[in-house]
This record gives C-alpha cells, sequence and structure tokens, in this order.
C-alpha cells in the first residue's frame, strides 16, 4: 500500500515557480492533479497545440494553454510578506485544522 502525502496547495492558492525555466514567474493554481501530485499555474508553462476543426464551438488553430508542472516547483506566497514560504497544518484550539505560512505563522486559510 503507497500511503501519499497531502498536496498542500490548493486551487486558487497564489504561488511563485522556484524551479525550471519558469523560474521567478507567479501566478494563481487554476487545477490541482492529485494522483500526479502536479499542478496548473495560470500563465506559466505556456504550450501550443495544433487543433483542427472537431465541430462547431471548438476552438481551432494554435491553443496556447497552461500545462501542469510539479508541485515541487512551486511555492505559495506570504499572504502577510509576499514572499515564497512553505505550507504547514495546524489545529486551533476549536478543533479547525488550518493551514498557514512556515515563515510568518499567519493563517492561511480553512481546510
Amino acid at each position: 500500500m503507497i500511503l501519499m502525502a497531502s498536496i498542500r496547495i490548493k486551487q486558487g492558492d497564489e504561488v511563485v515557480v522556484i524551479s525550471g525555466p519558469e523560474r521567478g514567474k507567479r501566478g494563481s493554481v487554476t487545477q490541482v492533479l492529485k494522483k500526479t501530485r502536479q499542478v496548473v499555474v495560470e500563465g506559466v508553462n505556456l504550450r501550443k497545440r495544433h487543433a483542427r476543426f472537431s465541430g462547431p464551438g471548438r476552438p481551432t488553430g494554435i491553443i496556447d494553454f497552461a500545462a501542469p508542472m510539479h508541485v515541487s516547483n512551486v511555492k505559495l506566497i506570504d499572504p502577510a510578506t509576499q514572499k515564497p514560504t512553505r505550507v504547514g497544518k495546524q489545529t486551533l484550539a476549536d478543533g479547525r485544522r488550518v493551514r498557514y505560512a512556515k515563515s510568518s505563522g499567519e493563517v492561511v486559510d480553512d481546510q
């Protein structure tokens, strides 16, 4: 049995790319692929696909799309300092589980 740690980056989070050719770019997470541990970041890691006509309402020609990248290549933007930070989980006194920014200790959101 394979146990996988949960992905601490969620859809809608503001992240920065820390590795690879897109290093330093910021964007919002539009999709999280849990099985492959990848995220899709808006405006980052753009690829082109050539699509032929396949019916009305479908795009044709050269289409730009954001390709997924591994979650280890991005870091969450700390809401307090606007710098990259690691993410931790903690249980508050009232029993809620929350994500928090490890650099500043500020709560990012509820789970």
